[in-house]
């Protein structure tokens, strides 16, 4: 990610040092791109899996789990050209990396290592996605629909953001990934459950999760994981990062806190499945303001993000009657909104840039979620339509939907009892 460095935040000078190698630079960002690594196929998965229903179980964790291995190959083919290559609107010129070798730098870490790193965004993001169609695509539609997407939704967004093209960048303020994985993925994610339809039992049974053991569980390893996509977008082992690495860790709380507060204040009861969704909804909220928040701003990013995270999904998802299965929309994009508002709202003292005008500031937060919002629906609905016709349809038939995909698609059972 682009560093935010505002000029009255002291900092040891080596972090400008933009052709010097950083060995405790290079050793933070390895362990942060591990820490990222893990939310996909081990906290996503878990996450998703205990949320869904026990038929389709394997099949939610193998959307996670296709969705880091197809990523990452996507990625180095011809993703991260697109992302980070020279280019106003669209990047160019490191297809397979080309050009790049061990010694290359991105700033004082090797490019590679900036590569790996940011590859586990864009496995993350699709990843994201597939938690508002489970139960009902295809699989191989999935998993095609994956590998474009990346191509043509998220890397170009982005570019625009975070790889030079500033022609559609607005001076937009989101140091992690508030726009560009969260509400692009809650976008991306509704618009495919709109197309796919409802499930065909929706709204006819009970759909209750799994296991809130592995809700938990995943909840848990997205938290630890996001020190990682949080801290390790400052790119360096330096004072910025420690900030991010706490602000995370209190907005996080905070989530878990505001949800369940709302919870017991309409349902009387505070669930460990509603707990685990604040915390992510925490972590979402905190993304874009996390290098720049103080801890007082933290509390109330978290505490607002629980809390509408609650209401989004036990209220307004009811209201508009979509059928977003494990409410990546809700979670992912609606409070990813909040955050983007809160970046340009919450800076610390020791952050502020000087002559900040806060107006000017919410208008181009509010610009580039507009357009994240525009590109991202229209994108993606054409990915999928793509993806659908080449796979032969992108729903499952009657008889796979009713016994489930994990029988049907994988030939296994999340329990063999």
């Amino acid at each position: 990610m682009k560093r935010f460095l505002f000029s009255m935040l002291a900092i040891p000078s080596f972090v400008f040092a933009e052709d010097a190698l950083s060995s405790g630079d290079t050793a933070w960002m390895l362990v942060a791109t591990a820490f990222v690594m893990l939310m996909t196929p081990a906290g996503l998965a878990l996450f998703y899996g205990g949320l869904t229903r026990s038929k389709n179980v394997l099949n939610t964790i193998g959307m996670s789990l296709g969705a880091y291995a197809i990523g990452t190959l996507v990625w180095v083919l011809v993703g991260y050209s697109i992302a980070f290559g020279e280019g106003d609107i669209i990047g160019s010129g490191k297809l397979l990396l080309s050009g790049i070798t061990s010694e290359t730098l991105s700033g004082t870490i090797p490019e590679l290592l900036f590569v790996a790193f940011q590859g586990t965004f864009a496995a993350i993001a699709v990843a994201i996605a597939s938690g508002s169609m489970i139960e009902r695509v295809k699989f191989s539609t999935y998993i095609l629909f994956a590998a474009l997407w990346i191509i043509v939704v998220y890397a170009p967004i982005t570019h625009w953001a975070w790889g030079g093209g500033e022609t559609l960048n607005f001076g937009e303020m989101d140091f992690a990934g508030g726009t560009v994985v969260h509400l692009n993925a809650g976008v991306a994610g509704l618009v495919v459950a709109l197309i796919l339809g409802r499930r065909r039992d929706y709204g006819k049974v009970a759909i209750k999760p799994f296991s809130p053991v592995l809700v938990a569980l995943g909840a848990a390893l997205l938290w630890f994981g996001w020190f990682g996509f949080n801290a390790g977008s400052e790119l360096a082992a330096d004072g910025v990062a420690a900030s991010a690495f706490l602000v995370t860790n209190v907005a996080a709380a905070l989530g878990v806190i505001g949800w369940i507060i709302a919870e017991w204040f309409v349902y009387k009861k505070a669930t460990i499945v509603g707990g685990a969704s604040g915390a992510v909804a925490g972590l979402v909220a905190i993304t874009p303001a996390s290098g720049s928040a103080g801890v007082e701003g933290a509390i109330i990013i978290g505490l607002v993000g629980g809390i509408l995270g609650f209401f989004a999904v036990a209220k307004l998802k009811n209201m508009f009657k979509v059928d977003d299965s494990l409410d990546a929309f809700w979670i992912h994009g609606l409070v990813g909104i909040w955050g983007s508002i809160a970046t340009a709202i919450f800076i610390a003292p020791y952050a502020m840039p000087e002559a900040y005008d806060m107006a000017s500031q919410l208008v181009s937060q509010f610009q580039a979620i507009g357009l994240t919002i525009v590109y991202s629906a229209i994108a993606t609905a054409a990915v999928y339509f793509l993806a659908s016709m080449l796979t032969g349809g992108g729903r499952v038939d009657y008889d796979s939907e009713n016994r489930g995909l994990d029988e049907t698609v994988h030939g296994e059972k999340a329990l063999n009892l």
